[in-house]
């Protein structure tokens, strides 16, 4: 297993998102490790992105995806669910891909199919916002035995108000994998 550098991050977003499936997101917690597969995400691909926190100007909570690539950016939904991106592209961009789903490889009992249910299977909170996924707590890594993938394109999910960005094919996921979140 080896850690993805900084390099991987800062491609084009879409280029990530893509090359992240197959993947595995490991989260360290004590001596308990946790790795799940990659198997759904979405990218967020800039300000110009309707459907991207960019698009509303840097703010405390987005300043994160202002930042280096390969970095967490890890907010609140509706008050009760947090999801995990990684930032991408070069510094001052706003761009990230959401983890989506995620196949249970080592120590995820819990559901991950979901942002919010992969981020509490992982124990991924707003602590973890802006850690850079070089670290010992959270990484993501490419697997010794890393399987070609059929992937398949969508647009991205509840994303209504973006106007036209909502029916951008952005979502990718693995071909027939039974962990995607929504088919």
């Amino acid at each position: 297993m080896k850690k993805l550098p900084h390099e991987f991050f800062a491609r084009d977003t879409v280029i990530v998102a893509k090359d992240l499936l197959g993947k595995w997101l490991v989260r360290r917690i004590g001596r308990q490790t946790r790795i799940g597969r990659i198997v759904e995400v979405e990218a967020y691909v800039g300000p110009h992105d309707l459907a991207c926190h960019a698009s509303k100007g840097i703010t405390p909570r987005t300043q994160v995806m202002h930042g280096p690539p390969g970095h967490a950016y890890v907010y609140l939904i509706y008050g009760m669910y947090h999801c995990m991106n990684v930032v991408t592209e070069p510094e001052n961009h706003g761009s990230a891909v959401l983890i989506r789903a995620l196949e249970p490889e080592k120590n995820l009992d819990s559901k991950a199919s979901g942002p919010g249910l992969l981020c509490k299977a992982m124990e991924i909170d707003r602590s973890l916002n802006g850690v850079d996924l070089q670290g010992p707590a959270l990484s993501i890594v490419a697997p010794d035995d890393e399987p070609r993938v059929s992937i398949v394109k969508r647009p991205r999910i509840g994303v209504a108000y973006a106007g036209a960005w909502a029916e951008r094919a952005l979502r990718f996921y693995i071909k027939d994998n039974p962990y995607v979140s929504k088919k």
